[in-house]
């Protein structure tokens, strides 16, 4: 039986964690909710030492054709800077690069297409630690 996303009144129980670490020490984390009706999933990002609010906060929606994922930037030398975005199967992001200079990353395939950020999706790595 399949239920519309749109119309379930979502019911989130906690599904999992990925841990995302710098030579095995936790910098952060994403938690993964999933509504036991739907089983549509829902993320949220806990970055260690930032104090400010995330730009998702609670359970925010994610259209049909994308998917949870996190991106990397390689230009941060001694910290990495990551976040949790929506990626689409194919287009562009933009990202907030070194000294708050948003740039557009290109995607193929909900994968960053860059030398200098990379990505990984949540579905593929729930309850792992991914190293940045």
């Amino acid at each position: 039986m399949s239920v519309n996303t749109e119309t379930c009144s979502h019911q989130p129980v906690y599904y999992g964690v990925i841990n995302i670490n710098i030579d095995e020490r936790t910098i952060g984390s994403v938690d993964v909710w999933r509504c036991g009706t739907c089983k549509q999933r829902f993320c949220e990002e806990k970055q260690l030492g930032i104090e400010e609010i995330s730009d998702l906060v609670g359970m925010p929606k994610i259209d049909p054709d994308a998917k949870w994922a996190v991106t990397v930037c390689k230009l941060q030398q001694g910290k990495h800077k990551w976040k949790l975005v929506k990626l689409k199967e194919s287009g562009q992001i933009k990202h907030e690069c070194l000294d708050e200079h948003v740039i557009s990353l290109d995607i193929k395939d909900y994968k960053v297409q860059d030398d200098k950020h990379w990505s990984f999706l949540i579905d593929d790595n729930v309850n792992k630690a991914v190293e940045i």
